[in-house]
């Protein structure tokens, strides 16, 4: 039975990198498997970031070699995303999470209306948008508290400011979100380690997986396009907003 739960966790990661790569939400798929293996939420929390870590680095040289991903623009985002994760990190070690959830899916519902509103800004990005460096501070340490927190559907947050605030397109933004997100889960995943939150075999078994799924996920989106990415971010939304609220 043990082995056919590795198994699964080793499925499921894939889908978990594939989708994390094209949309987010991921973590819907291996959170439950982790805790059908016997780890309780945090220790859960803490080991999915195994594979979540190595999966943005796979995904992160491929969107390089792609040209679509700009370190520049990358790092300014990631610093003040790292700062937030790292409150976010010690704050999940001691709070409830049921309310949050319920906020959260509530909001991915109202974040999916836009997508089907506005698809062009979603696959071309905003043509003017003035950059406010303090907003960008703001909503990206907000978010990485988030990640730092749950992880579980921070990459929806993370499309949404990219392309509402910052005026990327949908390749562009998958791109520079795996590079915030393998920045500031690099800080979380060493406090819960730290902590004793992480179970290394588990997380490594996982990490083959969505490593995988990864390799994948960015193949897809440089050669399918905005279109695709956009529908597959859309199903993701609604998925995990179901997820939450239910």
């Amino acid at each position: 039975m043990d082995f056919l739960l590795y198994v699964l966790l080793f499925l499921s990661g894939i889908g978990a990198g594939f989708v994390n790569v094209l949309a987010g939400g991921g973590s819907m798929l291996t959170l439950p498997v982790l805790t059908l293996l016997g780890l309780d939420i945090s220790v859960a929390n803490g080991t999915n970031r195994v594979g979540i870590l190595l999966q943005n680095i796979i995904a992160t040289r491929n969107f390089r070699k792609g040209n679509v991903l700009s370190i520049k623009e990358g790092l300014m985002l990631a610093l003040p995303a790292t700062l937030g994760a790292i409150f976010g990190t010690f704050t999940v070690l001691n709070i409830d999470k049921t309310l949050l959830e319920k906020i959260i899916g509530f909001i991915f519902l109202f974040m999916s209306v836009f997508i089907l509103y506005k698809p062009k800004v979603w696959e071309e990005g905003r043509k003017s948008t003035k950059k406010n460096y303090l907003l960008s501070f703001i909503v990206f340490f907000i978010i990485g508290f988030y990640g730092g927190f749950i992880q579980a559907g921070v990459g929806f947050f993370l499309i949404a400011s990219l392309v509402f605030i910052e005026g990327n397109n949908i390749i562009k933004t998958n791109a520079l979100k795996v590079f915030i997100v393998l920045c500031y889960t690099s800080f979380s995943f060493v406090i819960f380690l730290l902590n004793g939150k992480v179970d290394i075999l588990k997380g490594l078994i996982l990490a083959l997986g969505t490593m995988t799924g990864a390799k994948i996920g960015t193949n897809a989106a440089l050669k399918s396009g905005a279109k695709f990415v956009r529908f597959i971010v859309f199903i993701m939304i609604i998925v995990s907003a179901i997820k939450y609220i239910t």
